[in-house]
């Protein structure tokens, strides 16, 4: 089955989510994921498997032929997409899938306490990582023109 494009339904309003989902777009250069804010006011639910309350809980994903995933499933599907697989294969190993699993869910359903716990020190780390890369990019691009095998390079990092 080909899981791309790999659309993600995600709450922006929560910063930990906003943070996770702002570095997948960052590395997103395939345009193998597609991004919709299921907090945003004008979200409809009605067009979708699952309820917005249910999307508002834990993550979902729709894949091209219309099912849907949640959970870690989608982290594993949309880190694959951006070539960082390796991050989330031990979230499959059998012996390791089912604390994962649980872990997500304690954290989904934390995840705002948490954002305010760690909120200072994540976002500090995303924008440094975030100037990084821009950094790297202005140095590699000219002109309007990228080296292509840069920009991949750039996306590893």
């Amino acid at each position: 089955m080909n899981d791309y494009p790999l659309t993600l339904l995600y709450d922006e309003s929560c910063p930990l989510c906003k943070l996770e989902i702002d570095n997948l777009r960052a590395r997103n250069v395939q345009n193998f994921l597609h991004f919709i804010d299921v907090s945003a006011p004008d979200f409809d639910d009605s067009n979708y498997l699952a309820s917005k309350k249910d999307m508002m809980d834990i993550i979902h994903a729709i894949r091209p032929d219309g099912s849907m995933v949640k959970g870690v499933e989608v982290f594993r599907l949309a880190y694959g997409a951006v070539g960082l697989g390796w991050i989330t294969a031990p979230t499959n190993l059998p012996l390791l899938k089912p604390f994962f699993d649980w872990a997500y869910v304690y954290v989904a359903r934390n995840r705002y306490r948490l954002s305010n716990r760690f909120s200072g020190v994540l976002f500090k780390i995303a924008a440094d990582r975030a100037a990084k890369r821009a950094l790297k990019q202005s140095q590699q691009c000219k002109d309007g023109f990228c080296d292509i095998k840069s920009v991949k390079e750039q996306s590893d990092a």
